[in-house]
Parts: structure tokens; sequence; C-alpha cells
């Protein structure tokens, strides 16, 4: 097993205090805070692996940046500094900035839906995109390969779609049922598993056969395409900066929360090939909903860190120590004993709770409990992605299964380093160790959408 883990390729220049807390502590604010991790306040945390999404460290560049923001409200020179980095990238015509990637979902995707009983298919969509499809009175459909829910066994692609699934799943709905087909690079929901371009340029055949837009959801894009030069013939000499652009160059309108790849606290992207109409919509909704269409709901200094943040994204070297950190932890946890999603993904380590705990049924969301304890256990905070975050079943009001129950060690770029993964390492294989102690829970409220960023829970 390669264990050649690159060095951090930057050195710290500004550091913020962290601090534990006590176990006989942490229950009582675990309780208080409805067995949900989510309402815990960040200073009770002592090394937060809740999300990747804007948690991550700007480089001195980015803060440099900031101080040339231009803050007016229409025509900043900030927002053409940044059209001009995202044109450069995505080789799209047209960009509309938002304040992050539900925001662009929330502005882009009701274009799609042009009557009842339609829906998006995608290889998996993840919490707010599932949710702004049913918004628009769609369904969304996964799609993805059935290697990813071997989580024990090798697969360099475990993120890809179904390419057979896909083609039964138009025939069936029929092609005029279809709103669009969604891409998601990497795919967080499988566990941060890469998508291959082979696998992408299949899918935008499909869509072409059948005439049915494709929207790129490529909040992670660069290490999907790190991923790609790393593992898929033909490709180890290409930059990730042409990959990228290979990936992108295949769908009709690229959404981004810029909080993974952009290498900032807040920002999305809405990018647009080249259909006017589509432009034209979203620039129209982008008033009501984000912002004028020149700061979409970012400040001129965000968009500055932005215009770096997705330059930088790309670099190699970044990238390389972005993805090792993650395999290292995912390696110490298999060295252990403890199943996790195999191989590692990009941005965080996916244990598989359902092999820890099968005894917690899936309407007891036994990743949640597993979350839970690793908070109890070492004050780290981890996010359930399961049954718990599916939700219910739009039509028919009951609890979704999902085919995965994972806790998600999910980890913020250029903020830890590898001893605090030896940290998160050794909290979870105590967890594992005495697993048979794990109880599953219920709710005590539960909201009607995403209800996992806000429901209350209580053990059984």
């Amino acid at each position: 097993m390669k264990n050649d883990y690159a060095a951090e390729p930057y050195r710290i220049k500004a550091v913020e205090p962290i601090k534990k807390t006590t176990r006989d502590k942490r229950e009582t604010l675990l309780e208080n805070a409805g067995y949900n991790p989510f309402a815990l306040k960040s200073e009770d945390v002592y090394i937060d692996l809740l999300t990747d999404s804007g948690t991550g460290a700007m480089s001195d560049r980015q803060w440099g940046a900031l101080m040339q923001g231009d803050e007016a409200y229409a025509g900043s020179k900030s927002f053409f500094r940044l059209e001009g980095v995202v044109q450069h990238i995505t080789q799209y015509k047209y960009f509309i900035p938002t304040h992050q990637g539900r925001g662009a979902e929330q502005v882009a995707l009701p274009y799609f839906v042009k009557k009842e009983g339609m829906a998006f298919i995608s290889n998996m969509h993840f919490d707010t995109t599932r949710a702004h499809v049913e918004l628009t009175g769609a369904r969304a459909i996964d799609c993805v390969i059935e290697e990813c829910f071997d989580t024990s066994t090798y697969h360099p692609f475990k993120g890809n779609f179904d390419l057979k699934k896909l083609r039964r799943i138009i025939e069936e709905r029929g092609a005029e049922n279809i709103a669009g087909i969604i891409t998601t690079i990497t795919n967080n929901s499988s566990g941060g598993q890469p998508v291959s371009l082979e696998n992408q340029m299949a899918v935008r055949n499909i869509a072409d056969e059948y005439n049915i837009p494709l929207i790129i959801d490529g909040a992670r894009h660069a290490e999907n395409a790190y991923f790609i030069k790393q593992r898929e013939k033909g490709y180890e000499d290409e930059s990730v900066l042409n990959i990228t652009r290979k990936q992108l160059a295949l769908g009709d309108i690229f959404l981004m929360s810029a909080k993974k790849d952009g290498l900032v606290n807040m920002g999305g992207v809405i990018a647009i090939k080249d259909d006017e109409a589509l432009y034209e919509y979203c620039r129209t909704r982008i008033v009501p909903l984000e912002g004028f269409p020149t700061y979409g709901g970012m400040s001129g200094r965000d968009m500055e860190a932005m215009a770096v943040g997705l330059e930088e994204a790309l670099d190699e070297e970044y990238l390389r120590h972005r993805i090792d950190q993650v395999r290292y932890l995912g390696d110490r946890l298999r060295k252990a004993g403890v199943p996790i999603q195999y191989p590692t993904g990009g941005h965080a380590v996916f244990v598989d709770c359902k092999a820890i705990a099968p005894h917690i049924p899936y309407h007891q969301f036994p990743a949640q409990s597993v979350v839970n304890a690793l908070y109890l256990e070492t004050g780290v905070r981890a996010v359930e992605i399961g049954s718990f975050l599916l939700g219910r079943d739009p039509d028919t009001k009951e609890n979704l299964q999902s085919p995965l129950e994972f806790m998600r060690l999910t980890i913020p770029r250029r903020t830890y380093t590898y001893k605090h993964l030896d940290v998160v390492a050794e909290g979870v294989v105590k967890v594992y160790q005495n697993r048979d102690k794990l109880r599953g829970l219920t709710f005590t409220y539960e909201p009607p959408v995403l209800r996992h960023f806000t429901a209350k829970l209580k053990p059984l």
C-alpha cells in the first residue's frame, strides 16, 4: 500500500486556538443540541469535520486580494475580475455569481422543469440539490454504478453513472419527462468518489441522443480532475486545468458551490456555455433571489478571494496533499479494521455505519448514532450521510432508506495537520471497538425540508 503521504505544500502564518472539553460536558452539550451536532457551538468542538464547505483556510494571496474588493452595487471591478477567471477555466460564455451552491440551484433548476411529472437523473443527488429538485415539483432519481455499494472493494471511479440504468430510466419515463441529467463531480453521497472522463463523455452522448440538458454540479471539479489524472489511462500527462476543461465542455450549465474547490468561505457559480435564453432566465431570477447580476449575493472582497482560490485549487501540489490527507485517515482506519468506503475519495473519509451497527435499523439512523458517539468520545464533529439526510419520500411521506449509511469525516482544506487526523482516527477506532453499545434515535422535532440540519432527536 502506498504510504508516502505528501507534506503540506505551505507554511502556517496564523493560528486559531482550539480547546478540548470533558466527556461529561460533551454529554450535556449533545443532549442540549437534540443529539444533532449541527446545533453545537463551534467553540465546543475540538476538531470540526462536519463539512469542507467554506471551512478551509485562505492563502496569503487570497487575503491580499480581499483588500482590492470593489463594493460597487453594480458593475463592480471585482465581478469582472472573477468573470474572467471563471471563463478562463470553464471556457463558458456566461457567468453569474451566487452566495453559494444552493443559491445557484434555486435560480437555475426551475428553468428545466416544463411540466408536472418531470424528473432529474443524477449519478447521486446531494442534499440541497435533491431539495431544490423537489421544490420545483420534479423528482430526483439516482443512477450510480452498483460497485458504489460494495464499500470494501476497490473501484477507481465509484462515482460513475450506471449507463444501462440511465438509458433504461429515460426509456421508461420518456425523454420528454426528463428535465435534465445532473453529473455530480466528485460524487459526494457515494463517498466523495470520482467520475471518469470516459463515463462523463458517455453520459453526454446519451443526453444528446435524447435531447436532454446536461447540468454539471462541479463543487469539487478540481479534485475529480486530479483523480482522472491519477487513475484514468491516457490522462497521466494532462494538466488538471486541461482535464477540468474537458469535463466542463460536456455540460450545458455548470453549478458550483465555490466554498469547496473555490477555496473561499462564501460564494457560488452559475456558468452557462452558450444558451442565451437560459442566461437571461437566470439573470432575471438572480435579482429577487440573490442580488444584482454583478454581485449575486457576494461582496466584492469575496469575489476577489474566489478569483484567486479557483486558480489555486487547480495546483497539483495542493491537490496531491489534499487527497493524501484523506487517504492517510482512511488508511489508518482500515488498518484498525474500521469499515470505510474504499478507496477514499477527494474530500472525506466515509465510515460504513451499516457495517458497524447492523443492529440499528435505517429509520433509527445508525450513522447518526456513530456521529454522536464520536463527539462524546473525542470532541470531533462529523456528519451523517444516510437515511437521516435522505429524508422522506415526497409523495408517500415515508422514511426513505439510503443504500449507504455513512459517517462523513470531512476534511477542511489547508486547515488540519496529520496529527489532528491521528486524534480523529483514535476516536473512531474507540467507537468501533464499543459498537455493540450504540443505540438508535428517534425524532423529537422533524422539519419538513432538509431535516438533518435542524432536527432534534433522542436516543432510544
